[in-house]
């Protein structure tokens, strides 16, 4: 083949761009043997595709060879701040590169040479041959090399980068780039640059002068007498620099572009490398793309359907002798309080499991040959007494660790069975406290990131639509390859994710915090709440009405009727009809009529859409807890029983689902009335333990807020304190709405406010909230050092933490986009506080029961909201509960500031609060 041959374009792949965006953009994964493959992961499935999506056969991978190369002689400090790659990442690089060679792919690499250079060599080869290149990297060192045969596509945006987007980044054509960065420097590479001088300043003085020599040689002419002088003073730096980031078009590459053609991939050098390194789906897919057979099923787990009281006492005992087994149940719910048990499954050894089925009934569809009325014979399985009389002593052994994903779901389920399950494990709470905020914690989302396995779907084995049938009815083979898997996996998950902890300093907050709160968490679900349905129903009735009356005013405000609920016919009276700004459109076209939107409009003077904002609170107080609260109460209880979340929030904060019991309004009226509805039992009340200002008190203990803490320590209202200390006003005969005002900045600041954010809180213009910000920090500059010095860290590290050690991830802290990034920075101001808040909480949460216990005392907690605790209370035992809930809460946590708990008891949670 002649190299000028012109058969489609060559890409030329920035490997060491791939394979650091594939290392930052994955979890951890390791093979078999513990090596990390993440990156090698990553790199392999970008290569897979590339491959696939060939238009061109002329491809190659270019990749850095050392961290030292010819810069380094001409400016020794080149890249020397740069940090050595992560340990995991290292072992990585080979198998990066035999990746490479797998899928036959060509791979050039040289000595003392940056890939850049590389690169730079073969474009330009390319391009004097009349070839067209692709660039595949995001590198903006890589733009100087634009040009009409040479283009940039950046993987990330799938955004080609020409000389419109060369101009755009850095102000001038590709031909002036390394004018332009050796004026502007690199901090990242250590190119030292003219100090003073940034990238949009040296575009300037490079469209002024056309080139660097020019501009060093003119530069007395600058009129701006630092930017003259430094210019003159550091000539020499600037060339240098101009040096630094000059790629090479030179290189000794001995690769000609005849040899930049893809191969046909050996399938048994290609198999072979993905079954090592555990990539199933990689190996699934390269099987079918060349017909190879699957030896992955013999490979594969192997899973056992347990029928008999025998083969169920040896896996009991195999199970005893590991010291350790992977759990699960099968049911009929997700209501872990009403759920009915079909089903257990184990799994003790790597790619082992077994189901136990024991509740399983067959489809009346298997036997149509039967006389109508009955019913089919189950199918073969132990009788579920035999089976948990078997089974009890081993999960109630607490020399062997039973494993579940959500295990508080497992203990609840088989404790109304009269079965106790501890000691625990949980791996869901595992990769929460390694990855929290990272991706999802769900058993399958887990397989998929750590393993790349899809694990069966539910769905795939009890059917969808008007064919799904309940668990009890899916065929045992079905049953056992979907349940079995789940052991397994959570087994293989316990094995990948536990030693981590230690790795990563996290034990500590897995040990202390989550793990002994999964005991605490199922005893106040399983105690529930009561409320009284009367009132709820009550509620709901007066709801009914007053929406009833809104809807008469909204349709005569509106002049006309129309659907409420209707976004879109709500925008068009709004906009179309009345006119009213501020309109914003929908990624479907209609009008957004967001809170945010109608709250705007109200605070202008607007009728309309304040009365739907009223109309929208009370269809959702209805919907959401007068309805649905009366319909959860269990029959077998005749309480409401929540559901906490620990794998929800990055910060640690628990949630409260099915039904929510954390988001009932606290200061509106309606909210008063619906926790008037959850009430104690005959003969106790309800004590609500709260503590006071706890964000606040933190934000003075980790940012060292002097005039705080003293406020703290001498019991001083706080906020008063901060109207004084901003406004210049005496604490004495203060105007509650100037201290409302501080209040508002008080808690603004631990959240991240922004000056528009405190203007539409406070209702005045966005320059005076900038100036009550602004004289906040004057008075107390500890805090913006704070705030500077968490989003730095942040940046750096991709995570903040906790005084006990959360790790609270930051993922969008780089974004490009501004609002995703300011975003990231808000949460990471607010996240150590938040989240030491949290923690606080947890270890009050964790020491009361036995606290209690010990004391004698019949107190039961009942529910956890926020910084609230509330029990359910022997009447006569409140006061001497009252303290000893008080003075553990307070302990919970040793401070540069006191904790301080306020309680209230009543009969009803309102009146307790």
């Amino acid at each position: 083949m002649n190299e000028t041959a012109a058969r489609g374009p060559i890409r030329l792949i920035d490997g060491s761009g791939y394979i650091f965006r594939a290392f930052h953009a994955l979890p951890p994964m390791t093979r078999p043997d513990g090596t990390p493959v993440n990156a090698v992961y990553g790199f392999s499935n970008m290569l897979a595709k590339l491959v696939e999506d060939a238009e061109s056969p002329y491809m190659a991978v270019v990749f850095d060879t050392a961290r030292t190369s010819f810069r380094n002689d001409i400016y020794p400090d080149y890249k020397a701040h740069r940090p050595p790659p992560p340990e995991e990442l290292v072992p990585q690089f080979a198998l990066i590169r035999e990746a490479t060679r797998a899928f036959a792919v060509p791979c050039i690499e040289r000595a003392g040479f940056e890939a850049d250079d590389l690169i730079a060599t073969l474009a330009r080869r390319a391009a004097e041959a009349g070839r067209e290149v692709v660039i595949m990297s995001s590198d903006k060192d890589l733009m100087q090399l634009v040009g009409e045969r040479v283009t940039m596509l950046d993987p990330m945006k799938n955004r080609v980068i020409g000389r419109a987007e060369v101009v755009e980044r850095f102000g001038v054509g590709p031909e002036r780039v390394v004018d332009v960065q050796a004026l502007a420097g690199d901090s990242t590479d250590n190119v030292p640059g003219v100090p003073g001088i940034g990238v949009k300043t040296a575009a300037e003085l490079i469209g002024a002068y056309g080139d660097l020599d020019t501009l060093l040689a003119r530069a007395g002419e600058i009129r701006q007498p630092r930017r003259r002088e430094n210019l003159i003073a550091h000539a020499g730096l600037a060339r240098i620099s101009r040096d630094l980031v000059t790629l090479r078009t030179d290189a000794p590459v001995a690769e000609t572009l005849d040899d930049l053609v893809l191969g046909a991939p050996d399938p048994d050098v290609l198999l072979g490398f993905l079954r090592a390194q555990g990539f199933r789906s990689m190996v699934a897919r390269a099987e079918a793309r060349f017909g190879a057979p699957a030896e992955a099923a013999a490979e594969g787990p192997v899973y056992t359907l347990v029928q008999d009281e025998a083969a169920l006492a040896r896996w009991i005992a195999e199970a005893r002798a590991a010291g350790a087994v992977a759990v699960d149940t099968e049911t009929s719910s997700l209501d872990a309080m009403r759920a009915e048990l079909v089903g257990v499954s184990l799994s003790v050894a790597p790619g082992r499991g077994c189901y136990v089925p024991l509740g399983h009934i067959a489809r009346a569809s298997a036997a149509p040959d039967l006389i109508d009325g009955a019913s089919p014979p189950p199918p073969a399985q132990i009788p579920m007494p035999a089976a948990l009389a078997a089974l009890k002593p081993l999960f109630e052994d607490p020399g062997v660790l039973k494993i579940g994903h959500n295990v508080k779901y497992d203990m609840e389920v088989l404790a109304r069975y009269g079965v106790a399950v501890a000691p625990v494990d949980d791996t869901m709470l595992l990769s929460y406290v390694l990855d929290g905020g990272l991706h999802g914690h769900r058993l399958d989302v887990l397989a998929l990131e750590h393993f790349d396995r899809r694990n069966v779907k539910y769905s795939e084995v009890t059917g969808k639509g008007r064919n799904r049938c309940g668990f009890a009815e899916v065929e045992l083979e079905a049953a056992r390859d979907y349940a079995a898997e789940d052991a397994e996996v959570t087994l293989a998950l316990h094995r990948l994710l536990k030693p981590r902890l230690v790795a990563e300093r996290m034990t500590a907050v897995y040990e202390t915090l989550e793990r002994p709160l999964v005991p605490v968490l199922f005893a106040m679900e399983r105690a529930g709440i009561k409320v009284d349905t009367a009132a709820l129903r009550a509620l709901s009735r007066d709801f009914d009405a007053r929406g009833a009356a809104l809807t008469d005013r909204i349709h005569a405000c509106a002049g006309r009727e129309f659907n409420i609920g209707s976004p879109r016919q709500l925008g068009e009276i709004l906009f179309d009809e009345f006119g009213l700004p501020g309109a914003k459109k929908t990624e479907g076209g209609a009008y957004s009529t967001a809170a945010d939107v109608l709250e705007n409009l109200a605070a202008d003077g607007h009728d309309l859409p304040a009365l739907v904002l009223e109309w929208r609170q009370l269809a959702k107080l209805k919907s959401t807890y007068t309805d649905a609260l009366a319909a959860a109460v269990n029959p077998e209880t005749g309480r409401v029983h929540t559901s906490f979340g620990q794998a929800a929030a990055s910060t640690g904060r628990l949630s409260s689902n099915d039904p929510n019991l954390q988001n009932i309004p606290v200061r509106s009226a309606e909210g008063r009335q619906i926790r008037q509805a959850f009430v104690a039992e005959d003969g106790h009340v309800l004590l609500s333990a709260d503590y006071s200002q706890i964000e606040l008190r933190l934000l003075a203990h980790v940012a060292g807020i002097a005039a705080l803490e003293e406020a703290f320590h001498a019991g001083r209202d706080v906020h008063a304190q901060t109207a004084s200390e901003v406004f210049g006003l005496p604490v004495e005969g203060m105007d509650p709405a100037v201290r409302n005002r501080a209040k508002a900045i008080n808690f603004g600041i631990v959240y991240g406010i922004s000056p528009f954010g405190l203007s539409r809180q406070l209702g005045i213009p966005q320059a005076e909230a900038r100036s009550y910000i602004d004289a906040y920090f004057e008075h107390y500059p500890g805090i913006r050092d704070y705030t500077e010095r968490t989003k730095a860290f942040a940046r750096e590290n991709g995570y903040v933490r906790t005084v006990f050690g959360r790790k609270c991830h930051t993922p969008g802290i780089n974004d490009r986009k501004p609002s995703r990034r300011n975003a990231s920075e808000r949460a990471a101001i607010n996240a150590p506080l938040q989240g030491a808040a949290a923690d606080i909480i947890k270890r009050a949460m964790i020491r009361l029961p036995e606290a209690l216990a010990e004391a004698g005392l019949g107190a039961r907690m009942l529910l956890q909201v926020h910084d609230e605790l509330l029990f359910e209370v022997p009447a006569a035992e409140a006061g001497e509960t009252a303290a000893l809930v008080r003075a553990a809460m307070e302990r919970a946590a040793r401070l540069g500031v006191p904790l301080v708990v306020e309680t209230g008891s009543g009969l009803n949670w309102a009146d307790a609060h």
